[in-house]
């Protein structure tokens, strides 16, 4: 498997990332981290593994810049711009669109925590280029008016003992127009700690993208 660290030029900003390509594959997911997040996290790590055995490519990268975290590590300022971090994600599906490894690759969104909203409002930005969308833990109701626009097949996860999150997710999916699909993990809190939820939500979300992807990228040959 191909793996490198790559620097992404995403909205004027330069932003660090690891890139995974599987041999033959012909899909691409980006990672939009949430919470204060970045591509070091362990649970997305966990989850990129997994979709590269998968035969899945992988770009985990920074949303934040070194400044940037640095000050929302302190005041949290950043994590809950969404607009900024919806901006450079769209930003980063162009950058894979004009790279020579990945040009031809068809991109889906995995977002977790506010990631979540940032992945939705790109996949509304991107239409053409994003074929699918998973949410883990997600807040998608962040994503306020981008919502009705996605087009792309949504899946959001969501942990069952979660509550509040289960509610603003229901809420959300209600305000979009391409039946998203709301998955509940039985006995899982917010960040998926006990044992078998992670696996359950990377088994959901394995499913999710090669089924969408191959067919976005079968329709679009």
């Amino acid at each position: 498997m191909s793996e490198r660290e790559v620097t992404v030029d995403a909205a004027g900003e330069r932003l660090g990332g690891f890139l995974s390509l599987p041999p033959g594959t012909e899909s691409l997911v980006l990672f939009a981290h949430g919470s204060g997040s970045s591509r070091f996290s362990p649970r997305n790590r966990m989850v990129a593994g997994q979709l590269n055995q998968a035969g899945i490519g992988t770009l985990l990268f920074d949303l934040l810049t070194a400044d940037e975290n640095r000050i929302d590590e302190v005041t949290r300022e950043f994590r809950f711009d969404i607009p900024r971090l919806a901006r450079r994600l769209a930003a980063a599906v162009d950058w894979a669109a004009g790279e020579a490894d990945t040009a031809e690759l068809h991109c889906g969104l995995f977002g977790s925590s506010t990631g979540a909203a940032a992945a939705l409002i790109a996949a509304a930005e991107r239409p053409r280029r994003v074929g699918a969308v998973v949410s883990r833990g997600g807040r998608p109701d962040l994503a306020d008016e981008a919502l009705p626009k996605v087009q792309a097949p949504t899946l959001l996860i969501v942990g069952g003992e979660d509550l509040q999150v289960i509610e603003l997710n229901r809420d959300a999916a209600a305000c979009m127009t391409n039946d998203p699909h709301l998955e509940i993990v039985r006995g899982a809190t917010h960040l998926f700690e006990e044992p078998g939820t992670l696996e359950e939500v990377i088994r959901l979300a394995i499913d999710w993208f090669q089924h969408y992807l191959r067919h976005a990228t079968a329709k679009a040959v």
